[in-house]
């Protein structure tokens, strides 16, 4: 920030008409409401089609159970996947005031095209109800198929879209050099998880309801008004916006330089002194840097990006970047390389959400919901429970359990970002093996009834309450509170300094990854166990009933807990950055 005539600029924003932002008018904490206001809007509209596109996929598009769950997770692992390309594009392109905008434009196109597939009959295959056995349902194809499937994509990639660019357009109202927004900011992000709960509080409840009981195109239409009003709001603060200035250039790319560098150069020998390996001088004219790492012992073969050529000068304004790197490049791939490992150990977390999100629900629907004599518990707004408890959690854990543990530890944060992620991994283990004994109990009520072929819908529900499923995802919510939150704090601190606008995709791709995993898993379990069965897979047909879920449950809790058990391997390896603020964040080198 610096001073001009009494008006105070921030360096790095500009405005809207790409002059540099002035504090008085733009940006701040006000405006940050406007995009809070449209991350609850957008997460109103697409939480519940999350948790209840199952539904829809089967009991409308008459999809198999295991199809459906697997087309949920592929549309889901699309979603977060792309937030990785969004953010590369916007951080060194497009920018990311523009980005969300398009991106929530194609969300709306998206869900317009899946309401108006909802509302016409010719677009959707005969009402058929697909859990009686004695019924020929007829699985959309063709054009329908495209169209139902054209529409799901839009939404998830405008969703990736605004999950990749929103919380860093939010971010650069702030301006990090002032004490007090600095601090603001970080409010920012307390509020932009309690916005998220909000409008998926809304989605869970009230919009589940319309998509149950007035219909999916209406359901489909009022997510679709959720959307518009989500682009409205989000509009209106373009005048006072403080938008990050763009200069082409992206640390994600000088990363892959890194990688090609040195296999270009892998013929080459290494000097026997690291300082023969080139770096620019701070004050050169060919720049300065935003950052200087010293150089590292680990991970050597990347070094070879850096070597310098015997008759080469000391800096090379026009060498090649994809021959020659300095080696805060290297060490910049250095430092993403070593949290690879970590990467990896949470892909079976979403692994474990997936299924909450899919057979979970498919479970429900079978159960009394009953609340009241009058009011019934959708299925598909089983999550609002974890949803409404990480409401009342956050605060409680920043304000209570930190302090606490804080005088135990010596640590700021109470606990250790990789501590918090491995609390949650083993909870996720826990909640499938609580998963996996109420079904148990589920089936054991269904088949003292005779119930183990009732018909969804149809008949009576099994006489045992919805609101046994709340132990395992009331346990799953905990869980997602240590591990994903500790990811967002665990990757902004260790990534480069010009990878942290994106360093929230790394989670995004993680969970993508599970997502993508879990339909993998579901097709090698349904083949494996077809001969075990004498028929069908665990997971095979549409009577849950009938299946094996609960062995399936079995099987990702041990899973579950063979990742944790790597996860505290890996760990207890991880070397954290040799940074000044690390004490500050409660790392320990």
């Amino acid at each position: 920030m610096v001073l001009s005539d009494k008006v105070e600029f921030v360096e790095g924003k500009v405005d809207w008409k790409g002059n540099t932002a002035r504090k008085d008018k733009h940006g701040g904490a006000r405006t940050s409401l406007l995009i809070l206001g449209t991350f609850a809007f957008e997460s109103m509209a697409t939480l519940g089609l999350a948790v209840n596109l199952v539904t829809y996929i089967m009991g409308v598009m008459h999809f198999s159970v295991a199809d459906a769950a697997n087309s949920l997770t592929n549309f889901m692992g699309t979603s977060y996947l792309i937030t990785i390309l969004v953010a590369f594009l916007a951080d060194t392109y497009a920018g990311r005031f523009k980005t969300v905008l398009f991106a929530m434009s194609v969300e709306f196109l998206g869900l317009v095209m899946l309401a108006v597939q909802a509302h016409f009959p010719k677009l959707k295959p005969p009402i058929c109800n697909i859990y009686d056995p004695n019924s020929n349902c007829i699985k959309v194809t063709g054009s329908n198929a495209t169209l139902l499937f054209v529409g799901l994509y839009l939404v998830g990639i405008g969703s990736g879209g605004v999950k990749a660019a929103l919380p860093s357009h939010g971010a650069d109202q702030f301006d990090d050099k002032d004490p007090m927004e600095e601090k603001q900011k970080s409010s920012f992000f307390n509020w932009l998880l309690l916005s998220l709960c909000l409008g998926g509080a809304f989605s869970l409840t009230f919009l589940v309801w319309i998509q149950d009981h007035k219909g999916w195109d209406w359901g489909f239409t009022v997510s679709t008004v959720a959307m518009f009003f989500a682009v409205l709001i989000f509009a209106a603060g373009l005048p006072h916006y403080r938008i990050h200035a763009i200069n082409g250039k992206s640390a994600l790319t000088e990363i892959v330089q890194v990688y090609v560098a040195a296999i270009r150069n892998r013929k080459l020998k290494l000097p026997d002194d690291s300082k023969d390996l080139y770096e620019i001088n701070q004050d050169s004219e060919s720049g300065i840097q935003s950052e200087a790492l010293t150089h590292t012992n680990a991970f050597r073969f990347l070094d070879k990006a850096a070597i310098r050529e015997p008759d080469s000068t000391q800096n090379f304004p026009g060498s090649s970047p994809w021959k020659l790197c300095r080696i805060t490049q290297v060490e910049n791939a250095k430092i993403i390389l070593n949290m690879v490992p970590i990467f990896c150990c949470t892909f079976i977390m979403t692994l474990c959400l997936a299924q909450l999100q899919t057979f979970s629900i498919r479970q429900g629907i079978t159960m009394d919901a009953s609340i009241t004599k009058n009011f019934n518990l959708p299925a598909a707004s089983l999550p609002i429970l974890p949803v409404m408890f990480l409401i009342l959690i956050v605060p409680l854990y920043d304000q209570i359990f930190v302090p606490v543990a804080r005088k135990f530890t010596g640590i700021p944060t109470g606990i250790t970002y990789l501590q918090r992620v491995g609390v949650g991994l083993i909870l996720s283990s826990l909640s499938m093996a609580v998963a996996a004994i109420v079904e148990v109990k589920r089936k054991r009520v269904a088949r003292d009834n005779n119930m183990l072929d009732a018909i969804p819908f149809l008949q009576p529900p099994i006489p045992i309450s919805v609101f046994w499923l709340s132990i395992q995802y009331f346990i799953f919510g905990i869980a997602d509170m240590f591990t994903y939150v500790g990811l967002l704090h665990f990757f902004y601190s260790q990534v480069p300094k010009d990878l942290k606008s994106i360093s929230s995709c790394f989670l995004w791709s993680s969970m993508a990854v599970g997502y993508f995993l879990s339909t993998i898993t579901v097709k090698i379990v349904n083949s494996a166990t077809k001969n075990i069965t004498r028929s069908e897979g665990w997971l095979a047909g549409n009577n849950i009933n009938r299946g094996h879920l609960n062995l399936f449950y079995w099987l990702l809790s041990v899973i579950s807990l063979f990742n944790f058990c790597i996860y505290l391997f890996v760990s207890k390896r991880y070397k954290y950055r040799n940074e000044s603020h690390e004490s500050a964040t409660g790392e320990s080198k």
